[in-house]
């Protein structure tokens, strides 16, 4: 495994991020632990969380997954081997506060989220999704409490676009508050844009973390979804339009450029696309889940694929469906 360190903090993270969306809904709790188990075992010491996980999965009424990892940081007795990252913002109980980035919603979710990670202290306290209703400067001043009483380290956003971020970044200068130092974008080779026109740019300027999430976008770019048109049963596609937006000739296109590039060093079309994100200079670590041990160990296999020149060029210059 290789490391870098989260933009301007302290935090040395894995170059592989574990993504737990999957506890709790695709995964039960003894695989769960199993897969953690394997990424400690082979140097992923960031694992990323949200306090909603899973809660759209069947007897999951969220906060499943920052449980099981509670439960597994104190089995294993390994808190000071791993950095975790959670989000708050969603909807987790009920009444006006219930969801939000206000303070009030803030100050009650983050000590929820200590108690079911059974720590002291959050690494990273991201902002899940924007809250249009809240001032970002309430916001800011209830992270900079967290971070004065010692339960949050740094905080970061994911799903904001660079108006947003900017905004928060302006916000915190101005008022001498902590900023975001992190960024989780939805990026990956078949969806580009939203991050590439201009965050990329921003995030580069400011010296921000960037963990991408869905780099192999749902599983279209493992190569299962075929030109048929077909969807595969027992795919987190399956009976929805999830896919269809890369299912088009210039999706199959990237498909085709990965498998002919996946030869040349003997690696799957998953593993090519996974090395392309990595090959990305402004990318810190990129968010990776499993449903079972078999799936991370295939996808950590590209952590030592370092792609040519041109083939990073040729599959740069492939147009993106989204």
């Amino acid at each position: 495994m290789h490391y870098q360190m989260l933009g301007k903090t302290d935090l040395n993270v894995s170059r592989f991020c574990l993504g737990t969306m999957t506890m709790g809904w695709t995964a039960d709790k003894e695989t769960s632990f199993a897969i953690m188990d394997f990424a400690l075992e082979n140097g992923i010491n960031f694992f990323d969380t949200a306090d909603i996980y899973s809660f759209w999965a069947d007897n999951n009424d969220g906060g499943v997954s920052e449980a099981w990892i509670g439960d597994w940081l104190v089995s294993r007795q390994v808190r000071d081997k791993i950095i975790i990252a959670t989000k708050a913002r969603g909807r987790m109980w009920d009444g006006p506060d219930g969801e939000g980035l206000s303070r009030k919603h803030l100050l009650r979710a983050v000590e929820d989220s200590l108690k079911r990670l059974q720590v002291e202290t959050i690494d990273l306290y991201q902002s899940h999704w924007p809250d249009e209703d809240t001032p970002i400067e309430e916001t800011l001043r209830a992270y900079e409490e967290m971070i004065t009483q010692g339960k949050v380290r740094y905080i970061g956003c994911s799903n904001h676009t660079p108006t947003q971020l900017r905004q928060a970044l302006t916000v915190s200068t101005e008022n001498n508050l902590a900023r975001y130092e992190s960024v989780q974008p939805h990026y990956n080779l078949v969806h580009r844009l939203e991050y590439e026109r201009e965050m990329m740019g921003l995030c580069r300027a400011e010296g921000l973390g960037v963990i991408p999430y869905s780099p192999l976008a749902g599983g279209f770019l493992t190569g299962k979804y075929k030109r048929t048109g077909e969807i595969p049963a027992q795919s987190r596609g399956y009976g929805n339009t999830r896919m269809k937006p890369y299912m088009n000739d210039q999706g199959y296109a990237i498909i085709d450029a990965l498998d002919e590039i996946g030869q040349q060093h003997e690696a799957s079309i998953a593993q090519i696309a996974l090395a392309w994100i990595l090959a990305n200079p402004t990318v810190t670590s990129a968010i990776v889940g499993a449903n079972r041990v078999s799936q991370l160990a295939e996808s950590l296999k590209s952590i030592d694929i370092t792609l040519s020149a041109a083939e990073k060029t040729r599959l740069d210059g492939l147009p993106s469906p989204t």
